[in-house]
């Protein structure tokens, strides 16, 4: 990382690996608070900065077990004891936190698809789950995510600001969306998709209650929050991580429309990649990710107009390719199509900066080839291609122009 010119590092504290029971009573893994010590000491011993998130869909099967997860409004405590260790073990040093990554990815991929861990949905659903209730259980676990995140923050301002001078953040992911077509019921669907999206965490973070949108489509299905519950979370943030990969069409479904009860159908709002034929964007590895670079331009913009403008961080922004293991290593290093992807992408950030959007950080996604979830190892995000036989890392052709890029 060093010889690549970054100076910052953004990683992620598996929460079993401090709490293998996942509550302090059941005893603190000082092993793996001295590998994370590790880690931070070597980055800042290089001078790189390290952005810690400590949540990143990984449960204590133990708190699963228990009651639930986050089902349960228990976990709102547990995740608060959890954050007060890592602030008290690592917060000397680490200066930018990041409760959550991307919670839209954990409640909906876990559960309304039901293709991501706990693997919860309603029995019509892909995800051919055992048990769930696309319609409910995704708005009850962002629900007790919200607040979780905000008593995390509430303790690090109360107990650790003043000594340790560092921020507290979250990353939201989010899609930009084009209407399917110049119909305002189009245009509508993709008020309707940013909100489900992103306003369903953004809206509640900023003022205090989910989007108008999701209150009148979800009914009562939709948790509320307290009076006091509102005012600890609005403004619960110091800056906003945002993951930013593809964009997609919005295509209004009719409010009429007899669908089963999910929260799919409740935005009423279908998503396609597609239109007529014409892709949105050139198509990466993954079926989702479409290229679309004044997406991230957009997308900021519609942040800073409707949000008021928060200091941003782009936690996360890449392209994958298909795992060819068999081709010739020249080849598999000679990654065009991802420094073109980066070399759009940052242009369109910057014309965001020079337009007003208080962009204070980039992050690539991701430094190496990683296992990428269900898609496993069929897919490549990295700058730098590892081979998975011998754990050898090699710089692509998008690790060599990010070097030369820094340089400038």
């Amino acid at each position: 990382m060093k010889d690549l010119g970054v100076d910052a590092y953004r990683f992620s504290i598996s929460w079993s690996r401090i709490l293998p029971d996942g509550k302090i009573s059941g005893g603190v893994n000082q092993e793996g608070i001295q590998y994370y010590n590790n880690v931070i000491n070597e980055l800042m011993s290089k001078g790189i900065e390290p952005y810690v998130t400590i949540f990143h869909w990984d449960f204590p099967q133990s708190l699963e077990d228990q009651y639930g997860g986050f089902l349960s409004p228990l976990v709102v405590e547990d995740f608060r004891e959890y954050a007060d260790i890592c602030f008290k073990s690592f917060g000397d040093r680490v200066k930018n936190w990041i409760t959550f990554n991307e919670p839209w990815t954990y409640c909906h991929r876990g559960y309304a698809a039901g293709i991501f861990a706990p693997g919860r949905c309603s029995p019509w659903e892909a995800g051919n789950c055992s048990a769930g209730d696309s319609g409910r259980e995704p708005y009850i676990v962002a629900h007790h995510l919200i607040l979780a995140h905000a008593s995390a923050v509430k303790l690090y301002r109360d107990k650790y600001l003043e000594t340790q001078k560092g921020k507290v953040g979250i990353t939201l992911n989010t899609n930009w969306f084009l209407p399917y077509s110049n119909a305002k019921s189009n245009r509508d669907a993709v008020d309707r998709a940013l909100d489900f999206m992103f306003g369903w965490f953004m809206d509640p973070l900023t003022q205090g209650d989910y989007p108008f949108n999701m209150r009148a489509l979800v009914g009562d299905r939709l948790p509320k929050f307290t009076q006091e519950q509102s005012e600890m979370i609005r403004g619960s943030f110091d800056f906003l991580g945002l993951n930013y990969y593809t964009t997609n069409y919005a295509n209004s479904i009719s409010l009429l429309a007899n669908v089963n009860v999910s929260y799919d159908g409740d935005r009423h709002a279908f998503q396609t990649g597609e239109h007529q034929g014409i892709l949105v964007g050139p198509k990466a590895a993954s079926d989702w990710l479409f290229i679309y670079p004044p997406g991230i331009r957009r997308l900021l913009l519609y942040i800073k107009n409707k949000y008021n403008n928060p200091n941003i961080y782009i936690t996360e922004n890449g392209v994958d390719e298909a795992n060819n293991a068999m081709s010739p290593l020249e080849q598999n290093l000679k990654d065009d199509m991802r420094v073109d992807y980066y070399r759009q992408h940052l242009s369109f950030v910057r014309r965001a900066i020079r337009e007003g959007v208080n962009v204070k950080g980039y992050f690539a996604w991701s430094m190496f080839d990683n296992f990428e979830w269900i898609d496993g190892y069929t897919v490549r995000f990295g700058l730098y291609y590892v081979d998975y036989k011998t754990m050898t890392r090699y710089p692509k052709s998008s690790a060599l122009w990010l070097h030369e890029f820094l340089k400038k």
